[in-house]
């Protein structure tokens, strides 16, 4: 790696629908790539686009995918960008609608995933100890 600054260099990548910073290393940007993103050619771009897109047809192994069983459809999938967001407030909604303790949880606002709150995530509001006068 030299300290020069190649003339193919790209300070920001567009990869799906995300702006990723060419100065930061990929395993940062994108997991298990090395080298930096700025290096990266537009073949190795789209190459990497297609491995997203389309994980399964690289053998790429379904615990490793970001929607596991999905609740309607039962099928393994790697939800992108904007469907990521849209997943997850459709679960939350599920979850609120059916009346499950998570979702509960999630409407009320303290901790979901079994944390101690007596002392900490109060968020805001303090809780101390007054003197006797």
């Amino acid at each position: 790696m030299s300290l020069v600054i190649p003339e193919k260099f790209q300070h920001i990548l567009r990869v799906l629908n995300t702006n990723i910073d060419g100065r930061r290393k990929i395993a940062f940007a994108i997991t298990a790539i090395k080298g930096r993103a700025g290096e990266l050619t537009e073949d190795e771009v789209e190459r990497v686009i297609t491995i997203v897109q389309n994980p399964r047809q690289y053998k790429i192994p379904d615990w490793f995918l970001n929607r596991q069983k999905d609740v309607k459809d039962r099928k393994y999938s790697q939800v992108l960008a904007n469907g990521l967001y849209n997943k997850l407030r459709e679960d939350l909604e599920r979850l609120k609608k059916i009346r499950a303790h998570r979702g509960l949880r999630h409407f009320w606002g303290p901790r979901v995933r079994g944390q101690h709150t007596k002392t900490t995530g109060c968020r805001g509001c303090t809780v101390g100890v007054s003197k006797k006068k």
